[in-house]
């Protein structure tokens, strides 16, 4: 297995790590109006994501760092032809760390209303934005010879991409459902576990006709399922995963559920790398000046240089990640420290 594989498989992994683990805590903030009734049911929601939310966004940086360092072509494209979006991502992000932090500082009604609505827009529009960058990666951009990305704020709102956005949201408050199964309870958890259902026959008709979308209109995608066909066991596995987190939420076996969640979540990300492979960034302009897992990748010495440091990293992180969870698991109890 080459270098450049390699980290194309990592940076897969640490994007489907941001989006397994910073996915629960946005669909949290996105249910948090539909569901919660309360000033306190409110806060017990967005105590649920409280001790892990911050550090679930690590992992975006993480993929941050990976890309700039792995495949730096790329990385300058994205950040250069999605410039105007990747700092409304950066504004929604600081908007909801204030939220949080700030909702319950004072016994203000309305106070606490306009945090409540920052917390869940901002949710909404990371989720959004992140919907909308991927549907543009996978549908192709204008791209010229020198990887150079000619593309205004407009031309990213395209339909295609505005599905992919929209099936985001409702996997995400999907995911976040689930999540929520395992902190709540009483009326709270009955509203949770009722909605599950609903949200997966909605998710389930946008995916199912987004996959038919994009083998339609996206010639790469068709191309590579109809020549390896083997890759078609991710999104067959992420189906499978999407079946059993329902069979599970109905046994009441939330932890399990959830887990199955995160299958799927993966699994769907997994069927996108590899029905793009070896292209990171199509271009609509012309397919040869696509940006690809080759032509945009760091020095074979940078590449075993990071991969040494990932290997002794990685694994810190990961234990950091159980380690939290792990100590801050169970239902939700509010006392004087919680926000």
């Amino acid at each position: 297995m080459s270098l450049e594989l390699i980290w194309y498989v990592l940076y897969v992994i640490i994007i489907s790590g941001y989006a397994i683990l910073d996915g629960f805590d946005l669909g949290v903030g996105m249910l948090s109006p539909f569901i919660a009734h309360t000033d306190t049911e409110r806060r017990i929601m967005l105590n649920a994501i409280g001790p892990v939310w911050d550090g679930n966004e690590v992992w975006l940086v993480l993929g941050g760092g990976a890309l700039f360092a792995a495949f730096p072509l790329v990385y300058a494209s994205l950040f250069s032809g999605f410039y105007l979006a990747m700092m409304l991502v950066l504004l929604v992000l600081i908007g909801r760390t204030v939220a949080i932090e700030f909702r319950s500082k004072r016994e203000s009604r309305r106070w606490r209303a306009g945090w409540d609505l920052v917390f869940s827009g901002s949710s909404f529009g990371i989720t959004v934005l992140l919907g909308v960058a991927l549907g543009n990666v996978i549908r192709g951009v204008a791209l010229d010879q020198s990887g150079t990305m000619d593309v205004g704020l407009l031309d990213l709102l395209n339909p295609f991409s505005l599905a992919v956005a929209v099936t985001a949201v409702a996997m995400f408050m999907l995911h976040g459902s689930i999540f929520l199964s395992q902190k709540v309870e009483g009326d709270l958890l009955d509203r949770v576990t009722m909605l599950v259902p609903r949200l997966m026959i909605g998710f389930f008709v946008l995916m199912t006709g987004l996959i038919g979308w994009t083998l339609l209109r996206t010639e790469t995608f068709a191309d590579n399922y109809r020549d390896r066909p083997w890759i078609a066991v991710f999104p067959v596995l992420a189906l499978a995963a999407a079946l059993t987190a329902w069979r599970q939420i109905r046994r009441t076996r939330y932890f399990t559920a959830f887990l199955a969640s995160a299958t799927m979540i993966a699994a769907l990300l997994c069927a996108v790398a590899a029905g793009l492979y070896p292209v990171m960034i199509p271009s609509a302009t012309d397919p040869a000046f696509s940006l690809t897992v080759h032509n945009a990748s760091a020095a074979d010495s940078t590449l075993t240089v990071m991969l040494v440091f990932a290997v002794i990293g990685m694994p810190f992180v990961l234990l950091y990640t159980a380690g939290v969870y792990y100590f801050f698991r169970g239902r939700v109890r509010l006392d004087e420290e919680s926000y």
